[in-house]
């Protein structure tokens, strides 16, 4: 009987020492994903989207700008293409944010 209420005792810790791992993690990814980071760096390259068009050399400069502010304050790698026009004449441009934790990915295209 002793064996039993001990071997329960034991199985029960584990249980429960899985779950505390389960919920602290899954909190903590809702906790550190960027959302307000990805918004702020991502309006900035939207917006120098007019750049690429009016003035080539100040988009590659501005583009650079963002790369260099985000890995330094944000400890962020961002990317992003050469806004390019479909033959909808819409235009198209990648972008991509990763902080170490968090990976974004998208194919922004405009209206």
């Amino acid at each position: 009987m002793g064996f039993l209420v001990s071997f329960s005792f034991f199985f029960l810790a584990l249980v429960i020492n899985q779950s505390t791992v389960v919920g602290q993690t899954t909190a903590e990814s809702v906790i550190e994903f960027p959302k307000n980071d990805i918004r702020d760096t991502r309006s900035v390259m939207i917006s120098s989207t007019n750049l690429s068009i009016t003035n080539p050399a100040n988009f590659n400069d501005v583009r650079d700008d963002i790369k260099k502010i985000s890995l330094n304050r944000k400890s962020a790698v961002v990317s992003y293409s050469d806004p390019y026009t479909g033959i909808d004449t819409r235009q198209h441009m990648y972008i991509y944010y990763n902080n170490g934790v968090t990976e974004f990915y998208e194919n922004w295209t405009s209206l």
